[in-house]
């Protein structure tokens, strides 16, 4: 896979993924799917905050087959240096690894952009993407039960966090 800055060109793709996480996963918790200009408007806030959208293309079809990125944790001045990612792999490429390659993209970036915490907010039941974070060195730090709700289920919320380098202080470094 070739993990690359998602263009405009694979916003289709993006839009295609993310309706199909909405309909068939709990792993968005929208009923509705969006739009093409909803996806542009996302993406295009993420380039203006200066927050990288990558995507994974597969080198044979150059086919757009997953997307990640990460916004602001909250809105607030003083969560700053923690932001929050999402990862999403087209159904027919789930399982294969595209995702460990995205992580670790996600994860270079938010350190270069001098960020402290990287948070990934996941489905109780979702134990691949769990362990995916436990791969990749994230910690469970919260388990909320039943704060959301889709497919006529109360859904469970994980919390998961990773330091992203070691100041003690947020004045330090950058």
């Amino acid at each position: 896979m070739n993990i690359l800055d998602a263009q405009e060109r694979d916003l289709p793709a993006i839009l295609d993924i993310y309706n199909d996480a909405v309909i068939h996963t709990a792993a968005i918790w929208n009923d509705s799917p969006v739009d093409l200009a909803n996806r542009h408007d996302w993406w295009q806030q993420r380039l203006d905050l200066g927050y990288p959208v990558l995507v994974a293309r597969d080198p044979s079809t150059d086919e757009t087959v997953a997307y990640a990125s990460f916004g602001d944790w909250r809105a607030w001045d003083g969560y700053r240096h923690s932001i929050e990612h999402s990862i999403y792999v087209r159904a027919d490429q789930r399982g294969k690894g595209v995702a460990n390659l995205l992580l670790p993209a996600l994860i270079d970036r938010a350190v270069a952009l001098g960020k402290h915490v990287m948070i990934a907010g996941i489905e109780g039941s979702n134990t691949a993407s769990i362990r995916l974070h436990e791969r990749h060195g994230f910690a469970q730090v919260g388990h909320m039960h039943e704060v959301g709700t889709k497919f006529g289920r109360w859904l469970d919320l994980v919390f998961m966090q990773r330091r992203l380098d070691e100041r003690t202080e947020p004045g330090q470094g950058r």
